[in-house]
């Protein structure tokens, strides 16, 4: 629906855009002339003053504050009012409302009996010597407890994620099925589209329930501890050497208690 304004503002600028009579211009845009020329009585200038000197000294404070605060200290105006003002100097505030999340199933956490009959993903979070942070991104095998991968970067949005499964797919095969936590880089529709794609179950752990991805969770620790805690990364690509570093020996030199003191591969 155009509002009143914005009808006016259509009319305007086909008048000096087109070079036509304002009379013709309100009757294209279906819009009263006697409107276009409406100018109201009222003085808002004190209003707008106050408004804007309120809303400078709190900004986080909305419109409801703004009118008790008037109400206060004495201003009659009434609250329509106050809210046209509110909207017209454009302070309203966005409202951030929390993102539902569909109710989850809990799952056993089953030792699986093949290679890529389930993997488990997370992010880690860690920052260099300078402050600034970068995200880590595991995948393993449930099996046989193989990380597939351990990339990094500053951000990592689903299109990556995406990216990296494509070249574990080449490497190692499709998987039946993959746990993850709420993320939003594994809610988004990208990945849902991309498992759909290649016929894999997409399958959600419970909101704050981390040991039901209890697999990469272990791995995750092991690799902070290991990594993470035990250096001082001047940039990412030192990050990068020594994950892959770490990654390698995890694969292919360290027992595995789970795995009866072998090696993943």
């Amino acid at each position: 629906m155009v509002s009143t304004g914005e009808k006016q503002n259509m009319a305007t600028y086909l008048q000096k855009t087109y070079e036509v009579s304002i009379t013709r211009a309100c009757k294209v845009v279906r819009f009263p002339k006697s409107m276009y020329y409406y100018k109201s009585k009222k003085d808002d200038s004190l209003l707008v003053d106050i408004d804007s000197s309120m809303a400078e000294k709190r900004p986080r404070e909305g419109q409801n504050k703004i009118y008790q605060r008037l109400r206060l200290e004495g201003y009659l105006w009434n609250k329509k009012r106050v809210r046209r003002i509110y909207l017209k100097l454009g302070l309203n505030l966005r409202r951030k409302t929390k993102r539902r999340i569909p109710t989850r199933v809990k799952e056993p956490l089953t030792q699986t009996s093949k290679v890529n009959q389930t993997w488990s993903m997370d992010f880690m979070t860690d920052s260099l010597i300078t402050g600034r942070r970068f995200r880590v991104f595991n995948v393993i095998d449930d099996y046989h407890r193989k990380a597939l991968a351990i990339e990094i970067d500053f951000s990592f949005p689903s299109y990556s994620v995406v990216q990296t499964l494509d070249r574990i797919i080449e490497e190692s095969g499709v998987p039946q099925r993959i746990r993850v936590d709420n993320g939003p880089e594994f809610t988004s529709t990208t990945l849902e589209y991309w498992c759909s794609k290649h016929g894999i179950e997409l399958q959600f752990i419970q909101p704050g329930k981390p040991m039901q991805n209890g697999y990469v969770e272990r791995f995750n620790r092991t690799y902070r501890q290991d990594v993470l805690d035990a250096y001082l990364f001047e940039d990412i690509e030192q990050a990068r050497l020594l994950s892959e570093e770490w990654m390698r020996d995890y694969n292919y030199d360290r027992p595995h208690e789970s795995l009866e003191g072998k090696t993943s591969i």
